[in-house]
């Protein structure tokens, strides 16, 4: 056990120097018309967090702004030190240059992120949600007015602490988070969890109602110094 936890040590070492001696990210514009140079791409999955697609991320359609990579895998972390049990998915952020991100009309410059809800099963047991070509990786589940799909649920709970661990996790980067794009009858059920007046005194949901539903995946916006 001391040899494992030596050597786990080790390679978190070694991955705190490699991630010190990448080159930050540059972007450019805005959300919906930049760009970035020298994107990170988001690992494929974690301990508590995968990929919403093997195939995407293939496709590089996985890519952010080093200061949001830091923030998203931060999160993680600290949601799996306090959490072990939930597991998380990500969706699309960007290509490695951005640009033009069909269909998305944002996610250009490195500074926007989806999070598909985190969703319980029949027992209550924490799951990935079910994800394949055939739902079109995702974004096109619909859950109802009560947060439910098939026999699934979403975990609102698990869905409020990861907000507030990313909110964390950007204060201590010195990033900002912009906005949270949610459906809007489902935030009301999102506010009523114990971190619910948390969520609203700290971070910005949008209210204006999205051009796509945002009931499956919670799209985040960050702030980066950025050039014109």
């Amino acid at each position: 056990m001391k040899i494992a936890t030596h050597t786990l040590a080790l390679l978190l070492l070694a991955s705190s120097v490699f991630a010190g001696e990448r080159e930050q990210s540059i972007c450019y514009g805005t959300q919906e018309k930049g760009k970035i140079e020298k994107a990170w791409q988001l690992p494929s999955s974690g301990s508590n967090f995968t990929a919403y697609s093997r195939i995407g991320v293939a496709a590089g359609r996985n890519y952010v702004h080093s200061s949001v990579y830091a923030i998203v895998l931060d999160a993680y972390k600290s949601l799996q030190q306090n959490f072990p049990q939930k597991k998380y998915v990500y969706g699309e952020t960007g290509w490695k240059n951005g640009g033009r991100f069909r269909p998305h009309k944002t996610h250009q410059n490195g500074l926007s992120v989806d999070f598909f809800v985190p969703v319980v099963d029949q027992s209550g047991k924490s799951v990935p949600l079910p994800i394949s070509p055939l739902n079109k990786f995702g974004y096109s589940i619909e859950f109802t007015s009560d947060g439910r799909y098939q026999n699934y649920k979403i975990d609102f709970e698990a869905m409020a602490e990861h907000l507030l661990a990313l909110k964390k996790a950007a204060d201590l980067g010195g990033v900002k988070i912009w906005r949270v794009i949610f459906d809007n009858d489902l935030q009301k059920l999102l506010f009523q969890t114990s971190k619910g007046k948390d969520l609203q005194a700290q971070l910005t949901f949008s209210k204006k109602k999205p051009w796509v539903r945002h009931d499956e995946h919670y799209h985040i916006d960050f702030i980066v110094p950025c050039k014109k």
